[in-house]
């Protein structure tokens, strides 16, 4: 084989781990987004039940504290993963 083939194949193959890196980029953002999408309905959860906790602080019980404090740290850590992923 010579030298120009090999340089032929190379560039065939570039070409085609580019397209695919191209596509499965494309689909990373779907799925970055669609994860996005889901945090932000439960963001808005989140934030109804904080402010009621933060209104009512000395009716609330323990347990809705512990509640609203649960869904917030898995709220960050899901923020977290989607920002590391876009980085």
């Amino acid at each position: 084989m010579g030298l120009q083939e090999e340089l032929k194949n190379l560039s065939d193959k570039i070409k085609q781990y580019r397209d695919e890196a191209r596509v499965q980029l494309h689909l990373a953002r779907q799925d970055v987004k669609d994860e996005f999408d889901d945090l932000e309905q439960e963001w808005d959860k989140f934030k109804a039940r904080f402010d009621q906790v933060m209104d009512d602080a000395s009716e609330t019980t323990q347990e809705a504290r512990q509640t609203a404090k649960k869904l917030g740290e898995d709220l960050k850590s899901g923020y977290q993963r989607i920002r590391d992923k876009i980085r």
